[in-house]
């Protein structure tokens, strides 16, 4: 048998001595990733794709969600998973976060709605190692899996690596095009780690746009007595507030009733509002 099998199976026996611990699930026990910065080399990274799904964490027993609420998962898709935690995105296909939704959210799961689904690891929570070696290790984890139980919706996520910013920006630009939601950077040298930490960073695009103002909202709290926020209206029609992004000059002196203004935001909900919207500028004339 190679070392890196020999190490695999090792660890395998270990995380199984382990499986019966208290759950995984909830923020303060799992890894949370911080944004990606500008100065953060990502030749120190393994690179993935950001699936737009839903966070599964498998503690060897029971699949929670970030919560730590019970994922009410068909019996035969649970069954499958092996007896050591694993913690991943139940996801099914770019630009599909709102049927992915619906289906893992039921308490009865649908066995036809739930063949849809994957189970896409990314990490293999208390496995000792790099996370290179821990890469290796969910490999043969999952193949032993599909091996001894024909699992085909686990799978895990592809690793890459990425010479420097300039090609982390290429690569962000090709996959957004193609529907992806962003990117995943994950430390190669890092220990499994939990909370919130630089070992995993996100990175994603941030759009640009205009809207109409239609109203403004006063402020509260250290806002008082000026604004709170705009009441927008884009060219469809749809109206949303924003509430961040001002100095207090512009919450003094907000642009008028009428005035087109451009807003940055990360995407859109399903209904066609943007998510996390953050107010830029007046949009200048020309």
């Amino acid at each position: 048998m190679h070392r890196r099998q020999l190490l695999c199976a090792s660890v395998f026996g270990l995380l199984l001595l382990r499986h019966g611990r208290p759950a995984l699930a909830a923020d303060s026990n799992i890894l949370l990733a911080n944004v990606y910065r500008e100065g953060i080399d990502p030749a120190d990274y393994w690179v993935s794709e950001k699936l737009d799904g839903v966070r599964g964490v498998w503690d060897g027993q029971t699949l929670r969600h970030r919560s730590g609420n019970p994922v009410h998962a068909p019996k035969w898709f649970t069954d499958a998973l092996p007896p050591v935690p694993l913690d991943g995105e139940l996801w099914i296909a770019r630009q599909s976060f709102d049927k992915l939704s619906a289906i893992v959210r039921r308490d009865v799961p649908i066995d036809e709605e739930w063949r849809q689904v994957q189970y896409m690891i990314f990490e293999m929570p208390d496995a000792p190692g790099s996370f290179t070696e821990r890469i290796a290790l969910m490999h043969a984890t999952i193949s032993k899996a599909n091996i001894n139980h024909g699992a085909p919706w686990l799978r895990p996520v592809e690793q890459f690596r990425i010479a420097d910013r300039r090609a982390l920006a290429a690569k962000l630009k090709e996959l957004v095009k193609l529907g992806a939601e962003g990117l995943v950077l994950h430390r190669a040298d890092a220990a499994y780690v939990t909370g919130r930490s630089d070992v995993l960073l996100k990175l994603k695009p941030m759009l640009d746009t205009e809207a109409t103002v239609i109203g403004h909202m006063p402020g509260k709290g250290r806002h008082l007595g000026k604004m709170g926020s705009l009441l927008l209206e884009t060219p469809e029609g749809r109206r949303f507030r924003i509430g961040t992004g001002f100095s207090d000059a512009d919450r003094a002196n907000p642009p008028p009733i009428g005035t087109v203004v451009t807003y940055r935001y990360r995407d859109l909900t399903s209904t066609g509002l943007p998510k996390f919207a953050s107010y830029l500028r007046v949009r200048e004339s020309f």
